[in-house]
Order: structure tokens, then C-alpha cells, then sequence
């Protein structure tokens, strides 16, 4: 439940900072949050009592600034995930964040260097591709390092449901805010590449 919930947190973090309705403000407090989650997150599964302060931190943070910025298509994705399969929230959140960062990162500007950065990835002299890279590989190393399945076929998913998912996530709300323009084909591949 703590790494769920706390990769839903992250996703927040990393969805309001890179979505079309981003500002500074917002900006802010969202690469805050995602300092604060990707420090302790792993300390918080363990019930560590300074991680679960920081990471109550980080997720109200976020809360701050996301609410007030939208999400993208990582939160469009995951709400049929769990419509469909009843799949916890921040498990589909975290399964499709890798994914998606991968699918919007020539739309990101220089973005994933502060996320990299914040995530304690450590190269300044890194190119736009090495450092976006890096902040994806960083996502998805903390998910493993608290146990999140990395696959959609890892949580029950039936490859016959994609093309539906994929119709129910161009129907989000959250999904017109996503940096990348989306469209059914491409959610549809971004489904099929995280199966």
C-alpha cells in the first residue's frame, strides 16, 4: 500500500510538472515532491517513521500543485486499468510512469534534467538524450526497489483489452493535458509496449 500510494504521489509530481498546463509555480512544488518521494519512498516501505513523514510531505506537496495544473496520459492510462481489472490505483500508476516518460520525453524540454536531477542522478554534463534516459531509468529503478510489477501482463492485464483500454483512456480527462498529443494509435502502442 505505501509503495503504491507512494508511486501515485510520484506520478502526480512528474505528471503536473511536465503537463501542457505547467507553470512555474507549479513547477516548484512538484520537483519538490518528487525530491522528497524519490529520497524516501524506499525507507517508507520499510515503516521508517522519518519516510513516512517526508513521503506524507511529498504527496501533499504535490497535491498543492498538481490540482491546480492538471495530469496527462500516464492517469488517462491507468483509470481503465482499474475500471476494467480493479487494479490499485498507484500500481497502474506506477506500471505505465516509465512508459509514458519514454513516449513523452521529445516533448519535455529540459524537464527530465531537473527530474534526473532532483532524483539524485548524478552527470551535468549528460546530453538531452542521456538525461532523459537517466530520469526514466530512475522511475523505474525505484519502482522496482519497492517491489511494483513492471508489466501490464505482470497484473492481470489481457492483451485482447487493449484496443478498449485504449478507447477508455482517449476519453480521460486527464489525457488532454499529457505534453505529447495523443491519439487512439498511439496510446494503443504505448499499452502494447508496457504489456
Amino acid at each position: 500500500l505505501t509503495a503504491s500510494t507512494g508511486l501515485d504521489a510520484l506520478t502526480h509530481a512528474i505528471e503536473g510538472y511536465t503537463t501542457l498546463g505547467a507553470w512555474e509555480l507549479a513547477d516548484t512544488l512538484n520537483l519538490k515532491a518528487i525530491e522528497l518521494i524519490s529520497r524516501s519512498l524506499r525507507s517508507a516501505v520499510e515503516n521508517d517513521p522519518k519516510g513516512r513523514e517526508d513521503m506524507a510531505l511529498g504527496q501533499y506537496v504535490t497535491g498543492m500543485a498538481f490540482s491546480n495544473v492538471g495530469l496527462g496520459v500516464v492517469h488517462g492510462m491507468a483509470h481503465p486499468l482499474s475500471a476494467f481489472y480493479d487494479t490499485p490505483h498507484g500500481v497502474a500508476n506506477a506500471v505505465l510512469l516509465p512508459y509514458v516518460m519514454e513516449f513523452n520525453k521529445d516533448y519535455t524540454g529540459e524537464k527530465y534534467r531537473e527530474i534526473a536531477r532532483v532524483m539524485g542522478v548524478e552527470g551535468d554534463e549528460m546530453s538531452q538524450e542521456e538525461y532523459r534516459n537517466a530520469a526514466i531509468e530512475a522511475v523505474r529503478q525505484l519502482s522496482k526497489d519497492v517491489n511494483i510489477p513492471q508489466t501490464l501482463k505482470e497484473i492481470g492485464v489481457k492483451e485482447e483489452d487493449l484496443p478498449a483500454l485504449a478507447q477508455a483512456a482517449m476519453a480521460d480527462v486527464c489525457t488532454g493535458g499529457n505534453p505529447r498529443p495523443c491519439t487512439y494509435e498511439l496510446v494503443l502502442e504505448v499499452y502494447k509496449t508496457a504489456f
